[in-house]
Order: C-alpha cells, then structure tokens, then sequence
C-alpha cells in the first residue's frame, strides 16, 4: 500500500475503487471533464444525491468505476465534510482517506495535514492520463462550506454553514515539485526596489525574529505562470492544463531549490490581505517564516469572468553543493538517533552509496517514475553494485513530497518497511539522496549496505 502525501500521485488499477472516511464526516465527489466543471446537478453525488454514472455513495465510502462516468468525464473529486454542519474541521478526529479495490486490497493511504478553520477539504482526485487513471493526493481546504466548493465546479448550491468569512479563500495545497541545476546559475536578482508583498513579508519576519527574503525573478515566472494557469481553469491546483506541476515551471525556469513551499489560494485582493490569509494558520504561517527560506516569487491573476484572484506564492532556499551535503548530513544523523535510540550501532557515510541514492532521485525526477525498479528493470543492489559499492546486504527507502531531513525521516520511521531498514543490524553504511523537481516537488534516497 501507498502512504501519500498532499500532490503524490500513484497509477491505479483496472476496475472499481472504494474511497472511505472513516470519522464523522460526510463524503461527496464531484464528476468534471478536461474544464474543471461540471456538467450538471448530476454530476454532484452527496448524501441527498447519492448515486451517478460511474459512482455511488453509501455512508463514510464511496465507489468509483471510471470505465462507467458519464462521456466526457476525466476527473472525479473527492471532498470531504463535517458532518455536523458549521463545525471546523479542526475540531475533529484528523481526516485519513482509504483507497482499495472492491475485492479489498489496499491500494493507498492519504492523511492530510491537519486543517484548522477550515469546513470542506478537496481530498482527492481521480483523473485520467493518457489510457490510464491515476489517484492524486490533494488536501485543499476551502472556509465557506460546500456552496463554495460547488460554486468553483460550476454548481450553483446552497449551503447551510454559514461561512466563517466574508469571502471564499481555499487554503493553500501542498504541491508536489527537477534535477539540481549548476550553482553558477543561481544567485538571484535583487528585490525590486518597489515591491509591497516584499515589504510586508520581510517585517513579518523581522518581528518574528528570521532573515528577510528577496524577491527571484525566476520563481516570480513560475508564480505567475502558475496562477495564470489556475485562474483560466477557475480552480486551484499543482498542476495545470498541460501536465505541468507547479515546480517544474521553477526547475524549467533554471532555479535549482534545497527546501521549497508554497501558497495556493484564491480569494483575497491585495497583498496584505493575502498575506493575512497566509498567516492564518499555524503551517501556512511556518512557511512565510521558514528561516530557510531565502527567496520568494509571488503573483495574482483574476478570473476572466468572475473577477476571482488567483495566487501563487512560492519559497525557496537554493540549491549548492554545500546545502546538499549538509541536507545528507541530518538525515544520516536523525537515521544515527533512530539506531542508537534502539540500541544499534551507527551507520557511517558511504561515497558509493551517497552517488547511487543521488543518481536514483535526479532519475525518478528525469524519466518521471516512483518506484525501487527504475525503467530500465535496475534494482538498488545494481544501482549500488555499478557504483563501485561491495556490500553484500543492500537495502532502500525512497520517499517524494517531503519537505524536510525531519520530515522524510519522520516518515520513514512511521512507515513499517522503511523503519525495518533503519533499523536493521546488519547495515553499516549509508547513502543519502535529494533532488528537487518533477511532479512530486521532492525526492529522497536512503541507500543501506552491510
């Protein structure tokens, strides 16, 4: 089974899928073609209306069989509730979302990240790639209710949550994230001499006691490109029309990032009133004040047609070899504490093993793959093995989305396999990888030997 994190996408099966929520929650899909909208009334399947081409709804679980959605269907949206009308979904047990097949067997996992004020949460979405479907993990949050939900898919509902603020503003979503870029192409353009976003940004870091940011060129492109891109499809996203994710319009535009984060809402029309909304929440604000943080591009694009802004923010520290060896560094520490918390000796730096783990992530990122088995039908050990690497155990955890040194290996830890690895005596050595970049926005090797 897969454990997602918000922008992971994974290719699913053939046949019906069962989506469930356990919780007191209420489940809702929205059925939508290529346009983001839907069709009609029929294409909202909810507890009044249970039932539609290709998918059915019966208590926390709902049953999709995209072979039978409606002609023209492409994405089904899967969004979430409070049961109990006007409750913020903050107040409530955390969100996990079960993906099996009919039979049963499990195919994904997706826990949010805990939302706060907000009412109604994007969980999902099943949508279609070339021949196939795939399942995206979302994690938007919206604070009006369903009828602004409705309202973005084209839907014209009356909701009974009377919204906790005078405009609809969707929380942000995670997005996912190419290969490091030479350093000689990084440093970045200094601020515009006039730029109020900026201005404000930096004294709120200032009171909060971080470095300031300056404005890049290159993210600022990527922002706007981004925004423009959400707002011609009237919804946000991490990935627009073309396939395109949000950071690898960054990677494509030459900046090469260590840490990046981001903001996608639509809502507020100035840049103060974004930033408050930016601030609003304890992890949308950790990352306007992330001491990592460096540089930051931003930029609204309005609806054609409602007038609705759309806004792309983006966080960054750049990429150098220096930074990356550093970001090995604490994940072989943090992996270290693991193993002496458990009594095991440590591991120690490999060369051989750090070149193969950094060439599989800038490869997963290249050939748009997520996988132990690279395209090619290598597996870790040849990976390890064409490395010059001589252990006769090896082992792997790889890992996408992922912000942080302490959040990947948080995950791993929490992950039975991946911890298994960890914490395996036999393993002497280690390698560590990073690269920034594809769909997923981040991805991370862990090479063992023993």
């Amino acid at each position: 089974m897969n454990d997602l994190v918000a922008g992971g996408n994974l290719p699913l099966p053939d046949g019906p899928l069962t989506l469930r929520v356990p919780g007191p929650f209420d489940l809702s899909v929205l059925i939508t073609g290529d346009s983001g909208k839907v069709a009609g009334d029929a294409d909202f399947v909810f507890y009044n209306q249970p039932a539609a081409s290709g998918a059915r709804l019966s208590g926390d679980t709902v049953t999709v069989d995209a072979r039978r959605l409606r002609p023209g269907a492409s994405r089904v949206t899967v969004v979430v509730s409070p049961a109990e009308p006007g409750t913020a979904l903050g107040r409530l047990p955390s969100i996990a979302l079960q993906v099996s097949s009919v039979r049963g067997d499990a195919i994904a996992r997706f826990t949010p990240p805990r939302a706060q004020h907000e009412t109604v949460l994007l969980l999902a979405e099943i949508y279609r790639r070339g021949t196939g479907w795939k399942l995206r993990a979302l994690g938007q949050g919206y604070a009006d209710g369903l009828a602004g939900v409705a309202r973005d898919f084209g839907l014209d509902v009356t909701d009974d949550t009377p919204p906790p603020a005078p405009a609809p503003a969707p929380a942000q979503a995670p997005a996912p994230r190419q290969p490091p870029v030479p350093a000689s192409r990084q440093p970045a353009p200094p601020p515009p001499a006039a730029d109020p976003f900026l201005a404000l940004v930096n004294s709120a870091r200032n009171r909060a006691g971080v470095p300031p940011v300056q404005s890049d060129a290159r993210l600022t492109a990527a922002a706007r490109a981004h925004a423009a891109a959400m707002a011609a499809r009237g919804e946000l996203g991490s990935e627009g029309a073309d396939g395109v994710s949000l950071h690898q319009r960054v990677t494509a535009g030459g900046f090469a990032y260590l840490a990046i984060g981001e903001h996608l809402v639509s809502g507020p029309r100035t840049p103060a009133d974004f930033l408050d909304y930016c601030l609003g929440d304890d992890r949308s604000r950790q990352t306007v004040l992330e001491r990592a943080y460096s540089h930051v591009g931003v930029a609204s694009v309005p609806h054609a047609r409602s007038g609705d802004v759309f806004w792309t923010a983006l966080w960054a520290e750049p990429y150098s070899p220096q930074g990356l060896a550093r970001t090995a560094a604490d994940v072989l520490a943090r992996t270290n504490a693991h193993r002496a918390a458990a009594g095991l000796r440590p591991l120690a730096p490999d060369p051989r093993l750090t070149a193969a783990a950094q060439a599989h992530s800038a490869d997963m990122i290249a050939r748009a793959f997520y996988s132990h088995t690279a395209p090619d039908g290598s597996e870790p050990w040849h990976r390890a093995a064409a490395a010059g690497s001589a252990h006769r155990a090896v082992g792997e955890n790889i890992a996408c989305g992922q912000r942080s040194a302490a959040e990947v290996v948080e995950g791993w830890m929490n992950s039975p396999g991946h911890r298994a690895n960890i914490l395996k005596p036999a393993f002497t050595h280690l390698g560590v990888g990073f690269a920034g970049g594809g769909s997923a926005g981040t991805y991370w090797t862990q090479l063992f030997g023993g």
